[in-house]
């Protein structure tokens, strides 16, 4: 039995989700992000008639959600196998995109907002962020490890992790991830006490 094809809506929303790793936030216009998911623009603007931001804000929770479902079922098995998975991810995406495309959920943290007010899309990261950090968190809890530690090991697993994507990104290498994979994984272990 086949998958069902994904939606017209669903297909532009990935669309800018890779079209916002590759090119950041700002340089990513509705118009590329139709043509990218081969979807008319007159539907892009149907979905999405509060305009672009409305798709970066759809794009960040898309990832977020994607990256959620495969850590909490690396998580399953354990802070070290979430961990793991969480690596293995990212590592896959930088790599088989030659080192092209990195996180849009970083991509959209790190661009300055147009104006004073904080951007739908920017709310999104942030909430994002913070999922991945309670799901790490609360496996290391789960595991033994204090709620301070582990809170506070959780954002480094996430910070480490991003900022290794875009270092992999600069320097058209997975070394950067393999060398933060082995340091986390030291302190995660040590954490735990296994």
């Amino acid at each position: 039995m086949t998958e069902p094809s994904p939606s017209a809506r669903e297909r532009i929303v990935a669309g800018a989700a890779d079209m916002i790793s590759r090119r950041g936030l700002n340089a990513t216009s509705i118009r590329d992000t139709a043509k990218h998911a081969r979807a008319p623009l007159g539907s892009t603007y149907h979905y999405f008639p509060e305009g672009k931001q409305q798709l970066a804000t759809e794009a960040v929770r898309y990832t977020g959600a994607w990256t959620a479902r495969v850590l909490r079922k690396e998580l399953a098995a354990g802070p070290v196998a979430g961990l793991r998975g969480f690596l293995a991810l990212w590592r896959k995406i930088v790599v088989d995109s030659d080192f092209r495309a990195g996180c849009p959920v970083l991509a959209v943290s790190i661009e300055e907002p147009v104006d004073d007010e904080t951007p739908a899309a920017l709310a999104a990261a942030a909430e994002v962020f913070a999922e991945w950090e309670r799901l790490l968190a609360g496996s290391l809890r789960e595991h033994g490890v204090g709620a301070k530690q582990a809170g506070q090991l959780a954002t480094l697993v996430v910070a480490a992790v991003e900022g290794t994507v875009a270092m992999c990104r600069a320097k058209r290498s997975a070394q950067p991830l393999d060398d933060t994979a082995e340091q986390l994984q030291s302190l995660i272990t040590a954490a735990i006490g296994d």
